[in-house]
């Protein structure tokens, strides 16, 4: 059975390097055996947290008119409609799923008009689509994504110590990290086909994934039995898994473990997962200290840029609700 460990990050900001290497021992040993962990004391506060859950809930809870109003635009942000979209390109994709049963929101960072990727008008540097109706949306959700974004860098030290590089091996890819924050709404469901999902089983596309935890249950990860497990609830706690930049930079060191998300069946659940990857430009190739001649690189080098353009196109492609726009 997949055990899914907690980690403590109480001493996430202490500069003793014994302190950034118990925490890098309990990553490696979360990400060698399930991929998942759970963090508690993580310095971003509840309040933040529950203020983004009601941010989300007030989003979907907007007319149909004012949520096409944000449609998703080429760079793949704003909103999802109900019912459009299944992964099909990750390993654990299901033949035959149906699209998923859950309605999104997307931002990315937000970016200044003289942004030197925003002037090169690079994809996924383009502009997040704000609803017009929502006072303090913005606000709360940039004040959420900066907070979270901090702390995922924090963990980048003990994250490089845990794979036996030095600490700052990550920093310069991520000094200006290319996320992506999801609100999402899954409805209750009375009965579901055998094929039909909130979210179908899929691995991450990104780095490092960060869900801040409901009581409402959802969330299963599949174990080494090839079974099905909720991941528990801790209050005040985030889900993190990593995904398949980690598991592509560490050679297959580090898994990227399938997940799926089962709708619930007693009231609607709300989740707010934060994408975490490195800047665009950044080349994702095989780290020295994980691979050797007996153990050679199993992936080309390619660009982040690459990726997440090939995996958007394939997964979530905008035309996909052009009856949406024409509708009006």
């Amino acid at each position: 059975m997949t055990y899914i460990p907690i980690i403590n990050l109480s001493t996430l900001g202490d500069p003793n390097l014994s302190s950034q290497k118990l925490i890098a021992n309990d990553l490696r040993k979360a990400l060698r055996k399930s991929g998942f962990f759970i963090i508690i004391n993580h310095g971003i506060p509840q309040e933040l947290i529950d203020q983004t859950f009601l941010e989300a809930k007030r989003f979907h809870d907007q007319s149909m008119e004012a949520k096409k109003a944000v449609l998703m635009n080429e760079h793949n942000n704003g909103y999802m409609a109900m019912g459009r979209y299944k992964i099909t390109t990750s390993r654990a994709s299901e033949d035959g799923a149906e699209p998923d049963l859950n309605e999104a929101f997307f931002i990315k960072r937000e970016r200044q008009p003289d942004d030197p990727l925003v002037l090169e008008k690079r994809r996924f540097a383009g502009p997040n689509e704000w609803p017009k109706d929502l006072p303090g949306f913005k606000d709360s959700l940039l004040q959420y994504t900066k907070a979270v974004d901090q702390m995922a860098q924090a963990l980048l030290g003990p994250l490089a110590i845990s794979l036996d590089m030095p600490a700052d091996t990550f920093t310069e890819a991520f000094s200006e990290s290319q996320f992506s924050f999801r609100l999402s709404h899954y409805p209750k469901v009375s009965k579901l086909s055998s094929k039909q999902y909130g979210i179908a089983p899929h691995t991450d596309s990104n780095f490092l994934t960060f869900l801040a935890q409901t009581s409402v249950p959802g969330l299963q990860i599949q174990a080494q039995d090839s079974q099905w497990i909720d991941v528990p609830f801790v209050p005040q706690s985030f889900v993190v898994n990593s995904g398949d930049m980690l598991h592509r930079w560490t050679n297959g060191y580090y898994k990227s473990t399938p997940h799926r998300a089962m709708p619930p069946q007693k009231g609607a659940r709300y989740a707010i997962p934060f994408f975490f990857g490195p800047h665009l430009d950044t080349n994702i190739e095989c780290l020295r200290s994980c691979h050797s001649p007996q153990n050679p690189p199993q992936y080309p080098p390619i660009s982040y840029n690459d990726y997440i353009s090939w995996w958007y196109d394939k997964n979530y492609n905008s035309n996909a609700q052009e009856d949406l726009a024409n509708n009006g």
